[in-house]
């Protein structure tokens, strides 16, 4: 088969290397905060009945489980390759997890704790921000983590269609099987994309202890 090395592959791709890690995680991340600010918009309006609730979470179920690849192919068409199909299918897949979190943990707010809030004279946004927000947040903040997780796979399938990221190495290495460096070409893009998920997940880990209410914390 030849080739380099994979040390040498490293060394001699070092620079795109680089460059198509930085694409992936940034990608990952801006996806993940539209999804997020979605997700709790849609759930800031229906959580509080049961029915309209259901509903928004059915229909992102639904959409959830169409494969990715064919959701990818089907958006080509109209958007044609690159960023304008991924970025709305990739967004669209982060918010099931947000959106389902968000409505669970603001549902799940101790109903004392709202009566004592507006005992206090409070009104129901005022609630919302001091009393409901921040107790959900846990619950929420692992909805965005789970989000952010599935998202960097999707990413690089993205590469189907061209998006930027880690896929084009896997995506090649499938293709050119057989051809010099398509192990390193594979092993480089796997490795990268798991060192971006645990990053990823450790900034999560690190967001949820310094936001989180010291007597919310498990």
């Amino acid at each position: 088969m030849g080739g380099l090395s994979f040390l040498d592959y490293l060394n001699a791709y070092r620079s795109d290397l680089i460059f198509d890690s930085q694409q992936h995680a940034l990608l990952s991340l801006y996806v993940v905060a539209i999804a997020a600010i979605v997700g709790l918009a849609l759930a800031i309006l229906t959580y509080r009945t049961s029915a309209a609730a259901s509903f928004v979470i059915g229909i992102s179920s639904v959409a959830f489980t169409l494969p990715s690849i064919a959701l990818f192919g089907l958006m080509v068409p109209f958007f044609g390759l690159g960023l304008a199909t991924v970025f709305p299918v990739l967004i669209l897949y982060a918010l099931l997890p947000i959106l389902r979190n968000a409505v669970v943990g603001l549902q799940s707010v101790d109903p004392n704790m709202l009566d004592a809030a507006r005992g206090m004279g409070m009104g129901r946004s005022r609630i919302l921000i001091l009393v409901e927000l921040p107790l959900a947040w846990p619950v929420v903040l692992t909805g965005i983590r789970v989000a952010a997780q599935l998202t960097i796979g999707l990413v690089a399938i993205s590469a189907y269609v061209t998006g930027p990221g880690l896929g084009g190495y896997l995506l090649s290495a499938l293709a050119n099987l057989g051809s010099a460096n398509t192990f390193n070409q594979a092993l480089a893009g796997t490795l990268l994309i798991v060192i971006l998920a645990l990053l990823i997940d450790l900034m999560f880990v690190l967001i949820r202890r310094f936001t989180t209410p010291r007597g919310l914390r498990v």
